[in-house]
């Protein structure tokens, strides 16, 4: 079964990105589950039931989206992305590498955590 991660950007610096959660299912499933997360970033009210002054979504894919909440003293923003996760260590039905190249011996023999 494939697995995704819901992944968000709220700044430019690499501490601001976030995998928010890990998904284990079908694409379909996966992207119902991104766009809930989407739908469900500063709501467009707040906590004590204010309504926020305007709350834009753009499309850049169909896996990725850009969130702006413009709130009377501020503007909240983040970057959502789905992506399929294609290489783990850890999981013996994906590769442990992108380029392909198969592990050496001594990379098989231990991996981290393992020992």
């Amino acid at each position: 079964m494939p697995r995704w991660f819901v992944m968000k950007a709220s700044g430019e610096m690499p501490h601001f990105q976030q995998t928010v959660h890990e998904i284990g299912g079908t694409e379909a499933e996966a992207l119902a589950e991104l766009l809930d997360t989407v739908d469900n970033f500063a709501k467009a009210q707040t906590e004590r039931g204010r309504r926020r002054q305007r709350r834009e979504v753009g499309r850049i894919s169909d896996r990725s989206y850009f969130v702006r909440v413009h709130n009377r003293m501020s503007v909240e923003q983040a970057h959502f992305t789905l992506a399929e996760v294609v290489a783990d260590t850890h999981d013996d039905a994906l590769p442990d590498r992108l380029s392909g190249e198969p592990r050496t011996s001594e990379q098989a023999e231990v991996r981290p955590g393992d020992a």
